[in-house]
């Protein structure tokens, strides 16, 4: 739960620097929205995938600690599971870089 809150933290100070970029009296570029889009989208990304690995370790170190029988099972699966989460992470970075024009 301490973990979310510092995650809405995050996001809510994220947000409250990102006002100033709105209040600017010129009229920005869409390049520059698509920037600030591909930025926010990209840290949120990586924000996702360092809680997802997080819990990954935790309840797999937690199901190691209660049943050492079954450890190898539960490390070969949390090891393909961190697999995936990274492919789903780096194509979330791969489409906030297109998305800025960066490819």
């Amino acid at each position: 739960m301490k973990t979310l809150q510092l995650l809405a933290l995050v996001v809510v100070a994220l947000l409250f620097f990102a006002a100033p970029i709105f209040a600017q009296t010129t009229v920005p570029t869409p390049a520059s929205s698509v920037l600030s889009g591909a930025a926010i989208g990209a840290a949120l990304t990586i924000i996702g995938a360092g809680y997802g690995f997080g819990k990954i370790g935790a309840a797999a170190l937690e199901s190691m600690a209660r049943q050492p029988e079954v450890a190898p099972r539960v490390q070969t699966a949390m090891i393909i599971i961190a697999a995936l989460l990274e492919g789903a992470t780096f194509f979330a970075l791969l489409v906030c870089l297109l998305a800025r024009g960066q490819f």
